[in-house]
């Protein structure tokens, strides 16, 4: 990252989300420290349209937050019988019709769902508390690095709610399912070390070399070909549904498509 966030010209910047772009690196930030990054469907409807704006040149994106928290979860004035300004509360989506619930819930998710597309490689710089819908947004990046004050919980099956803003599959995927099942249902936090030790994130630094220590990771991402970062993510992420055999064989179509690229040799 060559620039700061705050020296480009920002491509979004609407409801406490900015996109700025510098090359082949796009930095998402959470800019509304007042309310420690406290989510709404404004926030999440800006998120999704940060992952539509997208240049093609990108192949890392950062998310990042201002302020002391990463992200303080939902917003509870969604627990109020009002709601949000120009919203329908939860309690009027409760109300509803199921498939309209359930096409509402789906409009939210997708704020988080983009990050693990297979054109580019997330990484979430996490400091401070990372809450319910906080603690999702981070595991619906590729990769975490987390400061050391990091305070990882999920809070919503003590709200009465469960996680829906699709953090149960990655959070099983990195911990197991105990273990996942656990920090759920107790919604303890999780700190640095045990979130290292358990695979929830990659590395853990002192706040003040949060950033830094981003920009060497994406800076080495970048280092590689950008088709066999792809190709490998793609691999990787297919491995947990395949059979071992399966895989093999995926292996084996993967890298002919790149020998095949590297010799300039068509299909």
């Amino acid at each position: 990252m060559a620039s700061s966030d705050q020296d480009l010209v920002p491509v979004l910047d609407k409801d406490g989300v900015r996109l700025t772009v510098d090359d082949a690196i796009a930095t998402v930030t959470l800019t509304n420290p007042a309310k420690r990054n406290a989510q709404s469907p404004a926030l999440w409807r800006a998120l999704t349209e940060a992952g539509r704006q997208l240049p093609g040149s990108v192949r890392v994106v950062v998310l990042r937050a201002e302020g002391k928290s990463f992200s303080a979860g939902l917003d509870r004035q969604a627990f109020t019988p009002e709601g949000f300004d120009g919203e329908p509360s939860f309690v009027d989506l409760a109300r509803g019709a199921d498939a309209e619930l359930d096409a509402t819930i789906a409009e939210y998710q997708e704020a988080f769902t983009w990050w693990r597309r297979s054109d580019i490689v997330s990484v979430a710089a996490v400091q401070g508390h990372a809450v319910g819908a906080g603690f999702q947004l981070a595991l619906a990046c590729d990769l975490r690095v987390v400061a050391d004050d990091v305070q990882f919980a999920m809070r919503e099956t003590s709200l009465g709610l469960v996680p829906d803003l699709t953090g149960t599959h990655p959070l099983v995927g990195l911990v197991g399912y105990a273990r996942a099942l656990e920090i759920c249902v107790t919604g303890r936090f999780v700190a640095a070390e045990e979130a290292v030790n358990t695979g929830l994130a990659n590395v853990a630094v002192p706040v003040g070399q949060l950033d830094d220590t981003v920009r060497d990771l994406a800076a080495a991402v970048l280092a590689a070909p950008r088709d066999a970062v792809v190709e490998t993510k793609a691999l990787l992420r297919g491995a947990q549904d395949r059979t071992y055999e399966e895989q093999r064989a995926a292996e084996r179509q993967s890298q002919a498509r790149r020998l095949r690229d590297l010799a300039g040799v068509g299909d």
